[in-house]
């Protein structure tokens, strides 16, 4: 199976060992995944709003709370608009990896939700 066949994304983040397995499993699968660096990129709202939508989770719920960014912000009792707007503006604030296929979309941490999206 190729790519053309079976298309999938990863929001990547090479820095974190949860999103290189990812990575590594989507290869073994035998697909090459578009791969997007969303912290060099950045962001667009409406990319954004539709990831989350697609993988049935509130930015709340999809907010990176390790570090210390989380606390400076003062999002750890803030709603859902401020935290998306904060992702726009820091994108490490976006847990990872996000995997998108034919299968579906979802937040692969852990990464055994990877799973169903693999052919």
């Amino acid at each position: 199976m190729t790519k053309t066949d079976f298309p999938v994304t990863i929001w990547h983040n090479p820095g974190c060992s949860t999103s290189r397995k990812a990575l590594q499993a989507i290869r073994d699968a035998g697909v090459e995944p578009r791969v997007i660096r969303y912290l060099e990129t950045g962001w667009e709202e409406a990319g954004l709003r539709a990831l989350l939508e697609a993988a049935g989770l509130t930015p709340t719920q999809a907010l990176r709370r390790k570090g210390d960014l989380v606390a400076e912000l003062g999002l750890a009792a803030a709603g859902d608009a401020t935290i998306f707007a904060a992702m726009l503006a820091h994108p490490v604030l976006v847990e990872r990896p996000f995997v998108q296929s034919p299968k579906g979309t979802a937040l692969c941490r852990p990464l055994e939700r990877l799973t169903p999206l693999l052919p």
